[in-house]
């Protein structure tokens, strides 16, 4: 289920499977051309215009939430949260993604995770994002969490996510630069619940 999941750092990913897939690219240190760049929000540190520039090739898609598309040129295509589309030959489903008690990521503000369908797994990307209802909704074989707190959730917060959202396995991310350390990562698998296998990836 985890084959070609790579955690870039911070929330950056980047998939490689029937396409090569990347969700809020940030720092990139080794860039590898992409088919599909996804981004879930307009924060610097989650949309970097020089990380898309590396990455995009002539066939390249990008898709992102409104706030980021507007800081966009070029195609982009702009989603809010509730939509499911085919991009790039894979289905995407968009899910919001938003803070509970924090003023930093405002459910107003339309920003949004992402679900990608995959040879026969759904990963979930969660964004930037508290433990929301809308969570009992989505169903995924991977879940990608943030876990670095201040501004999304933190281990526990995330570890209460796991209890939700029941998938396979889980990938801490928004951690080791900006806010949170190894240690928020290593805790967010000591609470996972019974049955989530939880890998901390090396960065790449």
């Amino acid at each position: 289920m985890l084959q070609g999941i790579h955690w870039l750092g911070h929330a950056s990913v980047r998939i490689d499977d029937v396409i090569t897939i990347y969700i809020d690219p940030w720092k990139v240190a080794e860039p590898k051309q992409a088919d599909l760049i996804l981004v879930t929000h307009e924060h610097f540190d989650h949309l970097s215009k020089d990380d898309l520039v590396k990455l995009s090739g002539p066939e390249t898609m990008v898709v992102a939430s409104r706030g980021a598309a507007a800081k966009l040129s070029g195609e982009v295509k702009a989603v809010g949260p509730g939509e499911r589309f085919q991009v790039a030959g894979v289905w995407v489903e968009t899910v919001p993604a938003y803070n509970t008690d924090k003023p930093n990521h405002p459910k107003s503000a339309g920003h949004v995770g992402y679900v990608v369908e995959l040879e026969g797994r759904r990963i979930y990307h969660a964004g930037d994002t508290d433990v929301i209802p809308e969570m009992e909704d989505i169903a995924c074989d991977v879940a990608i969490l943030p876990v670095g707190g201040t501004y999304t959730m933190d281990a526990k917060e995330a570890a209460q996510a796991l209890e939700v959202l029941q998938p396979q396995f889980a990938i801490p991310i928004h951690w080791g630069e900006v806010v949170g350390s190894g240690k928020d990562a290593k805790r967010f698998r000591s609470l996972a619940p019974e049955g989530v296998r939880v890998e901390i990836l090396e960065r790449e």
